[in-house]
């Protein structure tokens, strides 16, 4: 299921995500192709934090897990957003 509006951003600093109702700030550590964070934000507007993991695939996508703290693991596959305009 491909949920609107939903992404994951990684950079030198951290990162942050949002699928559906879930938000957050990313902390963590690269290793190659790999990441391992953990990461704190809101799950439908309550304090929520967790950890989670993401592998760069050969196709470019990237697949991993987010998981709430006492709660569910969501696993997702991203793939870059490409744009029809031209810049």
């Amino acid at each position: 299921m491909a949920l609107a509006g939903a992404y994951i951003l990684f950079d030198e600093a951290g990162g942050e995500f949002a699928f559906d109702c879930l938000t957050g700030s990313i902390h963590g550590a690269c290793h190659g192709d790999t990441v391992e964070f953990g990461w704190q934000g809101n799950d439908e507007m309550e304090p929520a934090e967790g950890d989670g993991w993401a592998e760069l695939q050969d196709d470019g996508s990237l697949e991993g897990e987010i998981c709430l703290l006492n709660g569910d693991n969501i696993p997702f596959i991203a793939r870059r957003k490409t744009s029809s305009t031209a810049c």
